[in-house]
């Protein structure tokens, strides 16, 4: 087999006709933001995840962020979150006032340890963040348990995991709050943006003020009502999305069951190239639906695997180095190595293959093929 010819991305988007013709109708249209198109695809959300609510906002740390606003978080608060995760489900602890405080993983799903998360806990915990790592959901019946028993909120961080299931449950539904975003490499996308789904109006109700400058109303609200009077009724920020880009995210909803399947083709064809060799895929759950936002896979000498991949043309790469480690966390809380060393001995394995609706048979072929090539582990 042939190298591969051209540079093949871990994650990219899909984008057809339909869903420039949803974006053009909007810009023909009288309303390109806070107008219909926005409740729609709200509604069209949390249906899809089978909650009452969804707030869209602009990104998936703008909703991170308006989530700990939601639940009050503030100075003197910590939340738990994970060692393995983008920075901005720390992030938003820090933008709050609040402190993050960091669990280990499990080695072998790279998922929240609840135990850890036990082991956490103090009396100034306010939350746990639960991420579902690549597109697996976490151990929500345990997670929900010790939130239970200790009187905190539990936040799904699933920007991974759209379209996945726990149980028969979609992920949207197994937490006070689960957040989503809508970056290009995501399951749908509308360019930038992100999603909070709940079941509790009290909640949804403060997430759309904060996204407005914390306005009780928004401009097509005032528009319907004929009036021109609002009040600013907490301090919020501009997160809003704007109603191109909410036409884009509901076209791209209708195709996600399709590309999910994909998903899972793509990663069951990984699962059976990589068996009875060094390659080790991370563990599934059985009682889960995967949606494989990311595939993720454990070698020897992983730097240099990354390395000659990348000069192959195949896009791979690292998710996450902890973010405990990262030099602002290490300054602003003095953290260290040691923290979480399940994460951290797992950090230095991890590497990301390329996975995304359209990539074809050739290419994960071409993906394996450069993969056996380095002899991994022999």
């Amino acid at each position: 087999m042939k190298k591969a010819q051209t540079y093949i991305p871990y994650g990219r988007q899909s984008i057809d006709d339909d869903d420039l013709a949803a974006v053009m109708a909007v810009l023909r249209s009288d309303w390109l933001t806070t107008g219909p198109k926005v409740l729609e695809f709200e509604q069209a959300m949390a249906g899809y995840c089978g909650v009452k609510h969804g707030v869209a906002v602009s990104s998936g740390t703008a909703a991170l962020h308006s989530a700990m606003h939601a639940i009050g978080i503030g100075p003197g608060d910590e939340v738990i979150v994970p060692a393995i995760t983008f920075a901005a489900t720390a992030n938003c602890v820090v933008y709050q006032g609040g402190t993050p405080v960091f669990a280990d993983v499990e080695a072998d799903s790279m998922l929240i340890d609840p135990q850890d998360v036990l082991r956490k806990i103090t009396p100034k915990t306010r939350a746990i963040i639960a991420v579902d790592y690549a597109g697996q959901p976490c151990d929500y019946d345990h997670l929900r348990e010790i939130a239970g028993q200790h009187n905190l909120f539990l936040v799904a961080d699933a920007c991974h995991a759209l379209g996945a299931e726990y149980k028969g449950r979609r992920v949207g539904s197994l937490a006070d709050l689960t957040v989503f975003s809508f970056h290009p490499v995501k399951h749908i996308t509308t360019g930038e943006g992100g999603m909070i789904v709940s079941d509790q109006t009290d909640l949804a109700e403060r997430l759309r003020r904060f996204r407005n400058h914390g306005i009780a109303t928004d401009h097509r609200q005032r528009e319907a009502a004929r009036t021109w009077q609002y009040e600013m009724v907490e301090l919020g920020y501009n997160y809003r999305l704007t109603d191109m880009q909410c036409a884009l995210g509901i076209s791209q909803l209708k195709k996600l069951p399709a590309w999910i399947k994909q998903r899972q083709e793509i990663a069951a064809r990984y699962d059976q190239a990589f068996k009875g060799t060094h390659i080790r895929p991370l563990a599934k759950r059985e009682d889960i639906s995967h949606a494989y936002h990311l595939y993720v896979i454990k070698v020897p000498e992983r730097d240099r695997v990354f390395a000659k991949m990348r000069a192959a043309g195949i896009g791979v790469n690292v998710h996450y180095l902890p973010v405990y480690l990262h030099p602002y966390y290490r300054q602003r809380f003095g953290h260290s190595r040691g923290l979480c060393p399940v994460a951290e001995t797992a950090y230095e394995e991890i590497i990301s293959l390329p996975i995304w609706p359209g990539l074809d048979e050739g290419q994960v072929a071409s993906v394996c093929h450069e993969l056996d090539k380095l002899e991994v582990g022999a």
